[in-house]
C-alpha cells in the first residue's frame, strides 16, 4: 500500500494517516480540539501530540469549549503538572483563552473555519509539492487573530486545514488520493 511518505514512518502515523488526516471533520468541539492540538504541536513533532492525545482529551474535558472556558488558575496549575500533556504555559493559556473566545463571542467554529476552505485545490504530486502556508491559511489566521484567538498563525492554520479535510494533501501516489 502506498502512503504519503510521513504516513509510513511510524505505526501511529500510519493509523492517523489512514483513518483521520484529510477526512472532513465538523463540529465546534471537534474543531476546537484539533485547533488546540495543532497549536500545542507548534515547535514539536506531530507524533508527540498524537501519542499524548488521550491525555490531552482527559486533561481538557474532551475539549468541550464551554467546560474549558471555565478553567481557572487551579486548572492551569493542574495542567502544568500533568506529565501526560505538553506543559507549556503559553500554549495552555492560549487553549483556555481560545475556548473563552468561542463561548463569549458565540463563535460557530465549524462555519468560521470551513469558510476558509479553498473552492479548488490541486492535489500535490509529491510531498515536496505540499505547501506549508496558503493564501487561505493566511486569511484564516488573520481572521482568528482579529477575533482574539491566540497561537494560530498561517502554518498552524494550514496544518489544521489539512488535518480536518478542508484541503486534501494526500499525494497523487497515496492510496488515500483515490478515497
Amino acid at each position: 500500500m502506498s502512503r504519503c511518505p510521513w504516513g509510513d514512518s511510524a505505526p501511529d502515523y500510519a493509523e492517523y494517516h489512514d483513518t483521520e488526516w484529510g477526512v472532513e471533520l465538523h463540529g465546534t468541539p471537534e474543531l476546537y480540539e484539533r485547533m488546540s492540538l495543532e497549536a500545542f504541536q507548534s515547535g514539536l513533532s506531530w507524533i508527540t501530540i498524537l501519542r499524548k492525545r488521550p491525555a490531552f482529551r482527559a486533561a481538557f474535558g474532551g475539549f468541550d469549549p464551554v467546560l474549558v472556558a471555565e478553567f481557572g488558575p487551579a486548572d492551569v496549575e493542574r495542567l502544568m503538572a500533568d506529565a501526560g500533556i505538553v506543559r507549556n504555559r503559553l500554549k495552555i493559556d492560549a487553549a483556555i483563552h481560545n475556548a473563552r473566545v468561542i463561548v463569549s463571542e458565540g463563535v460557530d467554529l465549524d462555519a468560521l473555519l470551513w469558510s476558509f476552505a479553498p473552492t479548488g485545490h490541486v492535489r500535490p504530486a509529491t510531498f515536496a509539492d505540499v505547501p506549508a502556508i496558503t493564501d487561505e491559511s493566511k486569511a484564516m489566521a488573520k481572521e482568528l487573530k482579529k477575533r482574539g484567538f491566540k497561537f494560530l498563525g498561517p502554518t498552524t492554520c494550514y496544518a489544521l486545514m489539512q488535518a480536518t479535510g478542508m484541503v486534501d494533501d494526500h499525494i497523487a501516489t497515496c492510496f488515500r488520493a483515490s478515497a
